[in-house]
């Protein structure tokens, strides 16, 4: 198995479904504390809709959103490492939905979605390897037209 990472900025909906299923992606999973988009498609309900089309299944896992003060402060500073060590810490207090994703996550080819394109400047990467620490499975970044190992995740392991 592996847990894939996307951000579905700059992309169609339909060009979106098209590279998970390229990637053999079974399950969705929308990593957004509020799953809206003014982007079409990409709201909660018409983006499940969907990719239960494409035979993918889509799960909101707001847990693993980004609170809404570490965004607030992040969208005034725009401070990246203050954000990730304030998401970290966040995170780090999810030990048990961490696991529940992981054990989920190596039944399944599953993918973490979330808006930004760049996954070194997304919250979405630090659950995945937060995952992937506690025995999930690699974890692999999709783009429109590339896949990209977490080395970075690897290279602290």
């Amino acid at each position: 198995m592996t847990m894939f990472t996307f951000g579905y900025e700059g992309v169609s909906i339909d060009a979106f479904i098209a590279r998970l299923k390229k990637a053999n992606v079974h399950s969705v999973l929308d990593v957004r504390e509020l799953p809206l988009s003014r982007k079409p498609g990409f709201s909660k309900k018409s983006f499940a809709a969907a990719l239960n089309e494409a035979d993918i299944l889509y799960a909101h896992l707001p847990t693993f959103g980004c609170p809404k003060p570490i965004r607030d402060r992040y969208k005034v500073d725009g401070n990246w490492p203050t954000y990730v060590k304030a998401f970290g810490i966040y995170l780090a207090g999810q030990k048990e939905a961490v696991a529940v994703l992981a054990r989920f996550a190596n039944k399944t080819n599953a993918c973490l979605v979330c808006f930004e394109a760049d996954f070194n400047r997304c919250h979405r990467s630090m659950v995945a390897r937060a995952a992937a620490r506690v025995g999930g499975p690699p974890v692999t970044h999709l783009t429109i037209k590339e896949e990209f190992p977490d080395v970075a995740f690897q290279a602290a392991a």
